[in-house]
Formats: C-alpha cells, sequence, structure tokens
C-alpha cells in the first residue's frame, strides 16, 4: 500500500492567521496513525480532488453548511481529516442569552406554555428567577389534570389572577398554610375534589370575580367562604349540592354585585332553597338561571323575583311545570327583558302568548318554550 502523507485542515477564526504546514515527521505519523487503525496519506500522492479549492476557501466562513467527508482514490481505508472550525464567542457580540437584559427575556418567556416554561427555569438560577416571575402566572390552565393541593396552594399563591382547572383531580387536603390568594378567575367545574380540600381553597380567595363550582358537591362552609367574596359578578352553581338554604342566603345576601348567576339543576333544591334563592338574589342581576325545579318553582315566586330584579335581560325558568299563562303579566314588567326560556313549561299554552304579544306593545322580549303537545316525546 501506497503510503499517503496526512492532510489535516485545521482550526482558523477570523481572529487568527492560519497557515498549512506540510513538514509532518512521516514516520512518527505513520506510527500514531497506525496504532489507531487509519493509514496516513503522503503528500506527493495528493490530488486536487482531495484538497478542493472551495473549501479551503471556505475555512473563514464559520456559517456555511458543515462539510462532507472527502473521499480518496485509494484504500477505503484511506481518508482525508476534515476539522470542523469551531465558533468564536468574541466575534458575535450581544448574542449572548447572559447578556439579554431581564425585561427581554420576561417578554420571551411570556410566548411559552406551561410545560416548556417550567423547563427553561432549569437552565440557571437567573432563569429560574425569572420564570417563576409573577407577571408569567397571571392566567394558569391545567384542565384534566391529577393534582396535589399543596401543589395548586403554592402555584397560586405565585400571583395567579385566573386559574382555570375544570375535569381535574384533587382528594388530599390542604396541609401547608398559604398567604391570601391574588384569584380573580376561577373555573374547577366538573372537578373531583373533596368538599374539605375546596373549603381549604377558597379559604384563601377573597377577590373572587367570576367564579364556576359546576357540578361540585359543596357544603355549608364552602359556601361561607364564597361569601367574602363580595366582588362576584358572575357565580355558576349549577348541578351543586351539599348546602342548606341559610348558607345560600347569607351568600346571596353578601354578593350584592352580582350580574349573572345560575342556580339551575340543584339536584337537593328543596321549595325553601328557591324561595331564599328569589328573595335574597342580587337587584343588579341581568342574567339569572333557575330552570330545573319543576315543582318547587311557583308562581309567587315569579311575582317575588320580579319585584327584586327590575333589570333582568335573559331569564331562564325552564322545567317549571307549575307555571302558566297566568305568569305573563309579571314578566310584563321587565322592561329590560330580552329572552326569557320556558322550556317544557307544558301548561302554558303558546296560541294564547301569540294574542297576548299581538295586543301588548310592551311584549318586546324572546320566549322560548316547549308546547304541550310534544310533551310524550320527552
Amino acid at each position: 500500500m501506497h503510503r499517503k502523507h496526512l492532510q489535516e485542515i485545521p482550526d482558523q477564526s477570523s481572529n487568527v492567521t492560519t497557515s498549512f504546514t506540510w513538514g509532518w515527521d512521516s514516520s512518527k505519523t505513520s506510527e500514531l496513525l497506525s496504532g489507531m487503525g487509519v493509514s496516513a496519506l503522503e503528500k506527493e500522492e495528493v490530488d486536487s480532488e482531495n484538497i478542493p479549492q472551495e473549501l479551503l476557501s471556505n475555512l473563514g466562513h464559520p456559517q456555511s453548511p458543515p462539510r462532507k467527508r472527502l473521499k480518496s482514490k485509494g484504500n477505503d481505508k484511506d481518508f482525508v481529516i476534515v476539522r470542523r472550525p469551531k465558533l468564536n464567542r468574541e466575534n458575535f457580540p450581544g448574542v449572548s442569552w447572559d447578556s439579554l437584559p431581564d425585561e427581554l427575556l420576561l417578554g420571551i418567556f411570556s410566548c411559552l406554555c406551561l410545560p416548556e416554561l417550567l423547563k427553561v427555569s432549569s437552565v440557571c438560577k437567573r432563569w429560574y428567577h425569572l420564570a417563576f416571575d409573577e407577571s408569567l402566572w397571571q392566567t394558569v390552565d391545567l384542565a384534566g389534570r391529577n393534582l396535589y393541593p399543596d401543589v395548586v396552594g403554592r402555584l397560586l399563591s405565585r400571583g395567579v389572577v385566573a386559574f382555570r382547572c375544570p375535569r381535574s383531580f384533587m382528594d388530599q387536603p390542604l396541609v401547608e398554610h398559604f398567604s391570601p390568594f391574588r384569584l380573580q378567575h376561577l373555573d374547577l367545574s366538573n372537578s373531583v375534589i373533596d368538599a374539605s380540600t375546596l373549603h381549604g381553597l377558597l379559604s384563601h380567595c377573597s377577590k373572587l370575580q367570576n367564579l364556576s363550582l359546576e357540578g361540585l358537591r359543596l357544603s355549608d362552609p364552602v359556601v361561607d367562604n364564597l361569601a367574602q367574596n363580595t366582588n362576584l359578578l358572575r357565580l355558576n352553581l349549577s348541578g351543586c349540592s351539599g348546602f342548606s338554604e341559610s348558607a345560600l342566603k347569607t351568600l346571596l345576601s353578601s354578593c350584592s354585585r352580582l350580574d349573572e348567576l345560575n342556580l339551575s339543576w340543584c339536584y337537593d333544591f328543596t321549595e325553601k332553597h328557591v324561595q331564599m334563592a328569589v328573595a335574597h338574589v342580587s337587584k343588579t342581576i341581568t342574567q339569572l338561571n333557575l330552570s330545573g325545579y319543576r315543582k318547587n318553582l311557583q308562581r309567587s315566586d315569579v311575582s317575588t323575583l320580579v319585584g327584586r330584579c327590575p333589570n333582568l335581560v335573559h331569564l331562564d325558568l325552564s322545567d317549571s311545570v307549575m307555571l302558566k299563562n297566568d305568569c305573563f303579566p309579571e314578566f310584563y314588567q321587565l322592561n329590560y327583558l330580552q329572552h326569557l326560556s320556558l322550556s317544557r313549561c307544558y301548561d302554558i299554552i303558546p296560541e294564547t302568548l301569540l294574542i297576548r304579544q299581538k295586543n301588548n306593545a310592551n311584549l318586546t322580549f324572546l320566549v322560548t318554550l316547549q308546547p304541550k303537545a310534544n310533551q310524550s316525546q320527552q
């Protein structure tokens, strides 16, 4: 086999002058490489194909594509070693992450989703503190997750304002003590969460404005905690259970700024619950849902409700089978009413409603109802 001198393309940067030196000691080179299973190439056997001029001219451009291994004409074991040039960080001032101000890094981090934000927090101490800056944790969505209450507590104590966690699972009590949360918007709808755990979380909340606990099993202590949030504007307790009418009275009396309230289909609501709801609901209410109470909602309740809430815009009393046509004079008093839902109130006759609408100019709202003829289809 012909021995060829080893051709090496050394490292080069824009600040270092590089020259090619061919004065290798052939015996030492051969000795060194043969121990590694590599045969050396002699200089005089190297032709222009092994030293492409374009390769030499590109050495000063570190941004060029990676170079391919050069093929030799001899034995398969003969090859040319190409050393990839190293990047000199001094040649690229201003691109180091360490040189970026905190404000710019926070702006970049704000574009990351939660898993990515947690990953960058492990890069270094500086990034850890920035990744947990309260400005990045204003809104958190953990829908459908299995969560430990203490983890949620530590998360909310970071200054979270909006926390969405529907269809999640929390079955352990809150152990740690946390400072009051800054939560204003909370959604735990249809989650699996024990009433005592929910009590522990809500006991730290006093600034809620929007709250949805749809489908949860509550308790009087939980409802008493809700009463601390006097700035509540929207409250969804649809399908909830487990609290007394006295706790409901305390809640509605405290939340005097409510604009939207959903108390539909609370399956253990009694006639007293309904009476307490219509007697103490906020006078500022514009949207109210009291559907699903069949024989527990009477015409007298409608009269009380209309007298207390003159600003109603949307009212849903569906499935209240005790309501009849004689309740319409009460609805006429609601000057701002736009939509009235009376679905499956089978004793209300559509023809009578149409006659009243024709003869009464004040009846400008839309009525949704299920005709009595379709009762058998339900």
